[in-house]
């Protein structure tokens, strides 16, 4: 069912729901596509996205902007990312504060949620035949062989930052797979979602006071540009995938919810709460990033100590996070019924 969006409280909501997406697609191992999915927007975020097309650009052309939102679905799309954009500057520094302080918790109740969500997409799924099964297989194999990839080297080139916004995006409209965690192992994490977003940050700010002393600052200029092609990348991947998705999504629509099961259940290694972090080091030495905090590589994982308290206390956030779930699908549920 469509997102209704005529009264301030359905707007806020709406908005609300793009700020949790976005914070997802910023968290290493979580997609804020899957946050679309349980919130019950992603179809029409995809066909929403794949209209798009040369059409929209033509109305957008002849200045017929009424015309152009409607086409595209316009105040869906505004409110969504509006509330994406929002949480980078706000509810994701909030959970950076967390994922410092409280790391393990954090990742303990991510686990318990995707797990709920495995249940929440899984449940309306009837048809488990033979190329479904394999579907989910597929999607589970691809998931887990991610989790395992070593990263690669940071790499300023903006063909290439270009193509991980192509990449990166696709947290934001495939849910099980994490963008964040792919610009990890592409090696530009940090550079795109760290040290550039801070850097716009600081930009926004000095354009606020009318400060335009940035304009000579070579290193604020480079992020600038580094910002701006991952910026476009992402714009041209979400357009190109939500076509694709679309068109899969009309043509196959089983076997690619199958897919994406598989996706979100092969993401749990990736969310696994029991890991150490492997900083990156350059001849001994740790590597910061722009907020003076250590560069993470991969993550080393274990199994928890059961004889440790601070394990059953994140064995209770694990079930905290599949609690969120199993509320919003009673809510959902209680919802349809009325």
């Amino acid at each position: 069912m469509p997102e209704r969006t005529d009264t301030l409280a359905q707007k806020i909501i709406l908005f609300l729901k793009g700020v949790g997406m976005g914070a997802a697609n910023k968290v290493p191992g979580v997609s804020g596509g899957l946050v679309a999915f349980v919130a019950g927007f992603y179809e029409e975020l995809i066909y929403s996205l794949q209209k798009i097309n040369r059409k929209a650009l033509m109305l957008l052309w002849k200045g017929r902007f009424k015309g152009f939102s409607q086409y595209v679905n316009g105040r869906f799309l505004l409110l969504v990312f509006a509330g994406s954009t929002f949480s980078y500057f706000s509810v994701s520094r909030v959970l950076d504060f967390f994922l410092n302080h409280y790391e393990v918790y954090v990742w303990a109740t991510f686990f318990g949620m995707i797990l709920g969500s495995i249940y929440y997409v899984a449940k309306d799924f009837n048809d488990f035949s033979k190329v479904n099964l394999f579907f989910i297989a597929l999607g589970i194999i691809i998931g887990v062989s991610i989790s395992l990839l070593d990263p690669a080297k940071e790499n300023e080139n903006l063909w290439f930052v270009f193509f991980c916004g192509i990449v990166g995006v696709s947290g934001m409209t495939l849910p099980g797979l994490s963008g964040s965690f792919i610009l990890i192992l592409m090696g530009n994490y940090v550079l795109l979602l760290v040290d550039s977003v801070n850097e716009l940050f600081k930009t926004l700010q000095d354009l606020f006071t009318g400060n335009l002393a940035f304009l000579d600052d070579e290193v604020r200029m480079r992020y600038l540009k580094i910002i701006s092609s991952f910026g476009f990348g992402s714009i041209f991947g979400l357009v190109i995938t939500s076509h694709i998705l679309g068109y899969l999504l009309r043509r196959w629509h089983q076997p690619i919810i199958a897919l994406i099961i598989g996706f979100i259940a092969g993401s749990l290694g990736i969310v696994w709460p029991w890991k150490k972090a492997i900083y990156k080091s350059e001849n001994g030495q740790l590597l910061y990033d722009s907020l003076q905090q250590p560069i993470v590589e991969n993550y080393e994982r274990f199994i928890p100590n059961m004889s440790d308290p601070t394990t059953w206390i994140a064995i209770l956030f694990v079930l905290f996070g599949l609690s969120i779930l199993l509320v919003i699908d009673w809510y959902g549920h209680r919802n349809r019924v009325k």
